[in-house]
């Protein structure tokens, strides 16, 4: 049985939802770490409902944190926990945006799923594998999981950028080439990239401007 995950929602400023963006937060923060970017995007996307669940996990290192699986190095789980860990939080983050887009009676074209850190990993699991393409996925600061076995596994190619800090200390920059390298190899037509300078691990102000066009294109707003 899947968990049903908490979302906090930024309404669509025009009043009518013609498109969702789906935040997916990092290891040991939470929904409302990334809703406050929905905020901001709202005036440049009035018509899209920005929607941040909490992962359906509590991160043991971070009190009022969440994680969407475990992490060997960090909180000292086994390899095994950590992916099963993954296979069910797969399952449920499939439920949620299956019941986003019934809800809200949107086709998956209308959807984009914008990811940071561990997000991104989720988001670059999950969408490829999933019948219907999304508009687009924004992976910021993250990885590509598991790159061995997307060729054979990937369903839906959607359009995909990745964005990453040149400064980053948590997720080497390096893993935004290889992430493009293995994308384009399991045939993703659609793969751009973003290096933001002088950043670490975090979002900068010129990154989102990216995410922003990247959006609009891909949603035809």
């Amino acid at each position: 049985m899947t968990r049903v995950l908490k979302a906090g929602r930024v309404e669509p400023k025009s009043g009518d939802t013609r498109s969702v963006v789906v935040f997916l937060h990092g290891y040991g923060a939470n929904g409302a770490d990334l809703l406050s970017i929905g905020e901001i995007l709202g005036d440049h996307l009035p018509d899209t409902l920005f929607l941040a669940p909490d992962a359906p996990e509590r991160c043991a290192g971070a009190p009022f944190g969440f994680q969407w699986f475990p992490i060997p190095w960090i909180d000292g789980s086994s390899e095994e926990e950590s992916q099963a860990g993954m296979a069910r939080a797969i399952d449920d983050l499939n439920a949620f945006l299956d019941g986003v887009l019934v809800d809200n009676d949107l086709l998956p074209e209308q959807m984009v799923l914008f990811g940071f850190s561990q997000g991104t990993m989720m988001s670059l699991h999950v969408a490829p594998r999933r019948e219907d393409e999304v508009a687009g996925i924004v992976a910021f600061s993250g990885r590509l999981l598991a790159p061995e076995l997307l060729e054979d596994e990937v369903v839906s190619r959607p359009p995909v950028l990745l964005i990453h800090g040149d400064m980053d200390d948590v997720v080497p920059p390096q893993s935004l080439p290889e992430a493009a390298e293995s994308l384009q190899q399991a045939g993703f037509k659609e793969v751009y990239a973003h290096i933001m300078k002088g950043t670490a691990h975090g979002i900068s102000n010129d990154g989102l401007s990216v995410a922003l066009a990247f959006m609009r294109d891909k949603l035809g707003l």
